[in-house]
């Protein structure tokens, strides 16, 4: 008979900002905001501590506004070595107890300890354990759920903050999950809560009457998907800590130190942010059929756009024409422009085959991947700013050209 599984979701509470706090003990008791560069753009709101979310200071605001609603706020540049540090120090604490740790982002990881419960006891002994543990050597508090699958850990552990583990078990959890919002379940988004929200479906529960057919019917197989997360019926794994996580898109994002005005000013951010992509699509062989930009103007409205390539590619020209095609196909200029981001999608190795078609010059396309490769040599020879487009001359609205991207796990995988 299969055991059954004892699934934990840790989360490092308010993390950035309780790393600040930990490094400068003058800041205990203070409302506090991780922010980016107040010189280049005003500062955005990166993290928060408890203090500064209890006066409503929120993720993404600009410092000025959370100023408004925290007058005593203060405001502190990201550390991100620091964060990257203390990301680690935790995982080889959980690393204790289990092999099988999952990072989800910086500051959340899954662990399986089905077969650790003989050294260590239950699941939830296991929790408080691990909670006292990094409280003790690292001055971090975590919130921790317990539960038989991944979603319902989760779940678990963002319903006490800070410091705290909660248990979710298949006796309790149709008390404990069906009642709560449905953008409380894992992938269901703002537009998702919307779209449900429409048809009267405004708790978890309520999604698992709906059923998997018109779950189905309403979003595809996301649809079914969520239903079985609701359902409890999630089976995927926690991946061993030396699994590597394959790579299904490469992207480069950035907030701009000044608002974008117009097509030839984003035109300029995308073929400088593709310079970086084409270079990671060739460390890691690969070619992208395909290309998505995600738009924020200065109002911190979102919009993610995505196409098809006629053609797999690593160019960052390529690559950049196509996000500029889609930026001026869909963007309306009602407001300005804050920060974007290029992804290169639908990722292929560069061994595989093309299907050569009668309406691309491939002579042409040959002619610029040797450029690009002689171009690429010149840069791991003499640095990035060796050799560069000279339409991105002068300021692109950069800080630091996107020097200090970190860039961490952030999927789940099934």
């Amino acid at each position: 008979m299969q055991q059954r599984r004892i699934i934990l979701h840790s989360d490092l509470n308010s993390f950035y900002a309780s790393v600040e706090i930990m490094l400068e003990p003058a800041l205990q008791g203070k409302a506090v905001a991780v922010c980016g560069s107040t010189e280049d753009r005003h500062g955005i709101v990166l993290a928060k501590s408890e203090l500064a979310k209890k006066a409503g200071v929120k993720t993404g605001q600009v410092t000025w506004e959370a100023r408004l609603l925290c007058p005593d706020l203060i405001v502190v540049p990201p550390q991100y070595e620091q964060y990257l540090k203390y990301s680690r120090l935790t995982r080889e604490i959980y690393q204790r107890y289990t092999d099988q740790v999952e990072p989800f982002g910086m500051d959340e990881c899954w662990l399986d300890v089905t077969a650790s419960r003989r050294l260590f006891g239950s699941g939830e002994k296991i929790a408080e354990e691990i909670r006292q543990t990094v409280k003790e050597e690292l001055g971090l508090t975590v919130s921790i759920g317990v539960s038989f699958n991944k979603i319902f850990a989760k779940l678990g552990s963002d319903m006490k903050k800070p410091d705290a583990v909660t248990v979710i078990s298949r006796e309790d959890f149709k008390e404990k999950v069906w009642p709560l919002p449905t953008g409380d379940l894992l992938y269901v988004g703002r537009a998702t809560v919307r779209k449900l929200a429409g048809i009267g479906v405004h708790t978890i529960g309520d999604i698992v009457a709906l059923g998997p057919e018109l779950m189905q019917r309403l979003f595809g197989k996301n649809g079914l998907m969520l239903w079985s997360y609701a359902s409890g019926q999630d089976t995927s794994r926690v991946m061993p800590g030396d699994y590597e996580v394959p790579v299904k898109s490469i992207g480069h994002g950035i907030t701009c130190t000044a608002d974008l005005i117009n097509n030839e000013e984003v035109w300029r951010v995308f073929l400088e942010l593709s310079q970086d992509i084409g270079h990671r699509l060739r460390v890691h062989d690969l070619l992208a059929w395909g290309v998505q930009i995600a738009v924020r103007d200065n109002t911190l409205f979102y919009k993610q756009y995505q196409a098809q390539l006629g053609f797999a590619t690593r160019s960052p020209m390529e690559i950049a024409r196509k996000a500029r095609e889609l930026f001026e196909k869909n963007y309306q200029w009602q407001n300005q422009v804050r920060a974007v981001t290029v992804r290169a999608i639908n990722l292929v190795p560069r061994s595989w085959p093309q299907q050569l078609t009668l309406f691309d010059d491939y002579a042409l396309r040959e002619r610029r991947a040797r450029l690009e490769d002689a171009i690429e040599s010149l840069r791991a020879r003499f640095g990035k700013r060796a050799v560069f487009n000279a339409v991105l001359m002068g300021d692109l609205k950069m800080s630091g050209r996107g020097a200090q991207e970190v860039i961490m796990p952030g999927a789940m995988y099934r």
